[in-house]
């Protein structure tokens, strides 16, 4: 099934012909290869290589690979489940490497995935070819105004005049972000005073709260590689110690602790 999108420069729509993205303004973005579009014009970003860079990209995939955090996805699986329509158009707004938009495909829906990273889009594209994938912004996304039926955003910002726009009346938006504990044990190894995250943040105001819920559970790190991967997926990665690095590569069997807040909004009919 083709990609629908607009221009990111025009608004207009965009179609593919020959691997080419074309609007009537004949504004045109290649289909690479790697099965993704770019539709980050040079003028839209704030630097050369914005987003996580290739080893970031590679280490949270290993990790994710290795099913850590399979129960957070089959709770946002379980929602959709419920309430998602199967067969609309379905958005994971800053998708990274593609390990939780992939999850959501079937037979009769269209996956789309968006992330400014293009080392991370290239990834999921070339992996996940049922799915769509572009670099792009969030704060302007490529997509027609009520074109999505559900929306995921993991760890990702949330900017509600967008994806609210984005969405279709009535649909759904599931948001995720860390609970207080969340990987406490780590933090602990990389902070003298390791403080526990900020639950208290109002993401959306003009939606619907439908759902709510607290997921915890406990990791078992099989190895100091698979440590070293979680690491470089969180902001407090750039703060750890060459003593600090050295120590969790060595361990084994390390348990941390997993706390994620997911919510569910509902756009008003």
């Amino acid at each position: 099934m083709t990609a629908t999108y607009i221009c990111p420069i025009c608004q207009n729509e965009l179609s593919l012909t020959a691997n080419i993205y074309r609007c009537q303004k004949n504004h045109s973005f290649d289909l690479a290869k790697e099965n993704y579009v770019n539709l980050l014009p040079v003028q839209f970003k704030h630097s050369k290589n914005p987003g996580d860079n290739k080893a970031m990209v590679n280490a949270r995939r290993a990790f994710l690979e290795q099913g850590y955090y399979q129960p957070l996805i089959n709770e946002l699986l379980n929602w959709y489940q419920y309430y998602g329509n199967h067969e609309g158009n379905v958005f994971d707004a800053g998708c990274g490497e593609g390990f939780y938009t992939h999850q959501f495909k079937n037979s009769s829906n269209k996956v789309y995935g968006v992330d400014i990273a293009k080392e991370a889009i290239k990834k999921a594209g070339k992996k996940y070819k049922q799915c769509h994938f572009s670099v792009g912004t969030l704060s302007k996304l490529p997509f027609s105004t009520s074109f999505f039926d559900w929306m995921i955003s993991v760890y990702a910002p949330v900017l509600e005049n967008e994806f609210t726009r984005v969405l279709k009346p009535g649909s759904y938006l599931a948001v995720v972000y860390p609970g207080s504990d969340h990987l406490q044990e780590l933090k602990q190894r990389i902070y003298d005073n390791a403080l526990p995250h900020n639950e208290e943040r109002e993401l959306i105001k003009d939606m619907v709260l439908i759902e709510e819920k607290q997921l915890n559970y406990t990791m078992n790190l099989a190895t100091g590689e698979d440590i070293l991967n979680l690491l470089s997926m969180t902001p407090f990665a750039f703060k750890a110690s060459e003593e600090a690095r050295q120590w969790l590569g060595q361990q084994s069997n390390f348990n941390c602790q997993t706390d994620f807040i997911l919510k569910l909004y509902q756009k008003p009919i």
